[in-house]
């Protein structure tokens, strides 16, 4: 049914000790591989974080999923609100516990209320499609002559020119001391 709403995804890496003074990361997607379990703690939180950025990079923010708060019924904060707003991509994680991330699609109600936040992708809307190539008018001017060209300069993406490298802005002079 068109307009339906699709469960907001979660993903969840954790970073979990053991007695042993060893660590292991686990992930919520059972697909992905994890390292074994190992000592190096650093090692571990530097491969959990660079798992997030991948699941980040990966996952396509879909203009109809519900907000996944709604589902896990509003966990990830405390004030209650109603789910409103377009789907946003977020990544929670606390510096000072350090050990979870939890990437979700969210609705931009929720977003601001949960703590520790950044946003990561905002769902784009559906590509409306073009009307058939009869439907678009052929541009005014007399019979056999060229097109005209398209406002800019340029008729087609091919022939647009290059964008000219950017810049920083030059820092004035400062005036040198006597000695």
């Amino acid at each position: 049914m068109p307009g339906s709403r699709v469960p907001g995804r979660t993903w969840t890496v954790r970073l979990t000790g053991h007695a042993d003074h060893s660590a292991s990361v686990t992930c919520s997607t059972e697909a992905c591989r994890m390292p074994p379990r190992s000592k190096d703690t650093a090692a571990l939180k530097r491969f959990a974080a660079e798992h997030v950025r991948a699941h980040a990079r990966l996952a396509t923010v879909r203009p109809n999923a519900a907000c996944a708060c709604r589902a896990a019924q509003c966990a990830l904060h405390e004030a209650r609100t109603q789910c409103t707003g377009s789907t946003l991509l977020v990544l929670v994680h606390n510096p000072a516990v350090g050990q979870v991330w939890t990437l979700a699609e969210i609705c931009q109600s929720c977003a601001p209320l949960i703590a520790h936040t950044a946003i990561l992708g905002r769902a784009q809307p559906p590509a409306r499609q073009a009307p058939p190539a009869a439907a678009i008018p052929a541009p005014a001017g007399p019979p056999g002559a060229a097109p005209l060209p398209v406002a800019g300069g340029f008729s087609s993406p091919q022939a647009a020119p290059e964008a000219p490298a950017r810049r920083r802005p030059r820092r004035p002079a400062r005036p040198r001391r006597a000695s």
